[in-house]
């Protein structure tokens, strides 16, 4: 399995940024993130789980309407590592933020083609 650890979150005010990042806890050709689709999602209390953005494997990039021009994902390969950069944060953002890796292509927002999952990291934007 795919162990995904994010790190990252924490209180702004509106209009703040924070950058997300997500690692696989174990370096070997399988968890290697070249392999995979990765994605970032967010659930907020009471909302269904909702995906903001995902990279494929050669790098091309979707966002949900409400990340488009505000949100960056990017990865490093040699870090093993997908970065969610957040801008003009805004209080609706409030919510666990989780880092997914898919194999099912092709690679988008939809959460059933994710099959490793992170724990989360919690981003709070207060108004």
């Amino acid at each position: 399995d795919v162990q995904l650890v994010e790190s990252g979150g924490g209180s702004v005010q509106a209009g703040g940024s924070l950058r997300l990042s997500c690692v696989a806890a174990e370096s070997n050709a399988k968890s290697s993130m070249i392999n995979y689709c990765m994605g970032w999602f967010r659930q907020s209390p009471g909302k269904e789980r909702e995906g903001v953005a995902a990279i494929s494997t050669s790098g091309v990039t979707y966002y949900a309407e409400s990340a488009k021009g505000r949100f960056t994902i990017s990865q490093d390969y040699a870090r093993n590592t997908v970065y969610l950069q957040m801008n003009d944060l805004k209080p609706e953002d409030t919510a666990m933020y989780y880092c997914a890796a898919g194999e099912t292509a092709p690679c988008n927002l939809q959460q059933w083609r994710y099959k490793f999952w992170g724990q989360g990291t919690q981003v709070t934007v207060s108004s």
